[in-house]
């Protein structure tokens, strides 16, 4: 089964891309598993950035974070990826992943 494809919006690829190599790794099998329909070994919902978004916690050495969306029939929709330095989430990468979020709304309802 081929699964729903990737979306990335904003620079969320080119941040996860950045991650370090077992941290990219772990992402990268985590989404293969969202697009397959499965849920992610360690997930949180994040309704303050938007309805249906859902974090992937990948934890190495060092914490990492994907906010994505995968509740449309069309496409996973990867929001924002970064290292996460502190217990609570930073109020940037909330409102990154709000304004992601918009930017995603906007960008379904010009291609629908």
């Amino acid at each position: 089964m081929p699964g729903k494809q990737l979306e990335w919006i904003g620079r969320s690829k080119e941040d996860l891309m950045d991650f370090p190599y077992d941290a990219r790794r772990k992402a990268g099998f985590e989404l293969r598993s969202i697009q397959q329909g499965d849920v992610a070994s360690d997930v949180k919902p994040m309704s303050t950035i938007g309805k249906g978004v859902e974090e992937i916690r990948i934890w190495t050495r060092e914490t990492y974070r994907v906010f994505y969306v995968a509740k449309f029939d069309e496409a996973v929709y990867v929001l924002h990826a970064f290292q996460k330095k502190t217990q609570k989430t930073s109020r940037n990468d909330i409102e990154l992943g709000q304004q992601r979020y918009q930017q995603m709304i906007q960008q379904r309802k010009e291609s629908l």
